[in-house]
């Protein structure tokens, strides 16, 4: 079995674990926003295309926009950010993931 592929880009960590491509935000992005209080997330099966909005988060320091650095479908959602605000930073940086992707040209995933 392969080892995951972990990569960064703009304030986002995307994992690559064999199956999916998860994407999440880098610790830096989570203790500059601070405790997250709203999250507009995409659908899961909705398409995506690399630099479309991915996710807007609304937190007790700022408001921010995530871009998609690959395109793909979502696979997955953390419906924790929506249910369990306070506990979404929680200062492990690979619990703060956002989506999971499928359909993703692995090629792309390699040019970040």
């Amino acid at each position: 079995m392969k080892a995951p592929v972990f990569k960064k880009k703009d304030n986002l960590w995307i994992l690559f674990n064999g199956k999916e491509y998860v994407i999440g935000l880098t610790q830096e992005a989570s203790e500059e926003l601070g405790a997250i209080t709203y999250a507009a997330l995409p659908k899961v099966n909705q398409k995506m295309t690399a630099g479309e909005m991915l996710v807007e988060l609304e937190a007790e320091k700022a408001v921010s926009e995530f871009t998609c650095p690959l395109a793909g479908v979502i696979s997955s959602i953390n419906e924790k950010i929506d249910t369990q605000n306070n506990d979404y930073n929680d200062n492990d940086e690979m619990n703060d993931w956002l989506v999971s992707l499928k359909d993703v040209d692995p090629a792309d995933f390699e040019k970040l």
